[in-house]
């Protein structure tokens, strides 16, 4: 990522100027989450199944590309999945290519139709309960259009979480983007970019489609009340990385994570 495109985000989602100071001054690198040839450092989770169990083989790797493949089901009965990257991560870039393929899994929810999405800010795979169905966590949905309708992507839904957008606190499970609508089995670029508990900012194919702030456990959800209970911070600061299988088949050729310096808020005004 560029100079000039770092020093731009310093003033998304913000009415007035803002300015931070950097406090760390290392060199980054990106890290590429997906080595193209196994599911190493990556760990599973289904409803129903233990920690581990990649259940009917959902999850592989084939020529290079990481499939969520239904052709070992016959049915879907809320068994949702996710893909875990075995790493917490605060202050990052995460790049994803990814795109939708082949039909749903049948009696999968009308709702999951090319559905997918990445969990920002995940509990741990470890402290979710054996029928848990999401992680607590903030999700940037990852939506595919139906060839008429439109159908935005890189939206944001927030299981056991809620969000600010300037001074609201948000609430509903999920809130749409501004994204264009993309068809059929093309490629997509996603890019998700987090600052801790501060902001992350959400574009497509290089453009700034949703901004949100301020991160949070929901007090009254089950799940969330449960982390809370064992010592986990109100505000979501860090977390894991993860991605769904929904029942729609999807593939990821590309997931890179980019670590970006930590930085202090100083006058910040949403």
């Amino acid at each position: 990522m560029s100079i000039p495109r770092i020093t731009a985000l310093l003033f998304i989602c913000c009415s007035t100027a803002s300015s931070f100071a950097q406090t760390d001054a290392e060199p980054r690198q990106w890290i590429s989450l997906f080595n193209g040839e196994n599911l190493d450092n990556w760990q599973i989770k289904f409803t129903g199944q233990s920690l581990g169990v990649n259940y009917r083989n959902t999850f592989r790797v084939v020529d290079g590309v990481l499939r969520v493949s239904y052709d070992n089901w016959n049915d879907f009965n809320g068994e949702f999945g996710h893909l875990f990257y075995d790493q917490v991560f605060s202050h990052y870039l995460l790049r994803v290519e990814y795109r939708f393929v082949g039909d749903q899994v049948v009696n999968g929810p009308a709702w999951a139709y090319r559905n997918n999405g990445l969990m920002l800010h995940s509990q741990d795979p470890a402290t979710m309960t054996l029928d848990q169905e999401f992680p607590v966590s903030i999700e940037a949905q990852l939506l595919g259009g139906n060839g008429v309708d439109q159908r935005s992507t890189s939206n944001v839904c927030s299981p056991g979480t809620h969000w600010h957008r300037g001074d609201e606190l948000i609430s509903r499970h999920c809130t749409n983007s501004n994204s264009d609508t993309y068809h059929g089995d093309q490629w997509v670029t996603a890019e998700f970019e987090v600052y801790g508990n501060e902001y992350i900012v959400h574009r497509i194919e290089g453009v700034t489609v949703f901004e949100l702030n301020n991160p949070q456990l929901d007090e009254s959800d089950p799940d969330a009340q449960r982390l809370i209970q064992q010592g986990a911070s109100i505000l979501l600061k860090e977390g894991y990385v993860a991605l769904q299988a929904e029942s729609h088949p999807t593939e990821f050729r590309k997931i890179e994570l980019l670590p970006l310096p930590i930085v202090e808020k100083t006058n910040r005004v949403f």
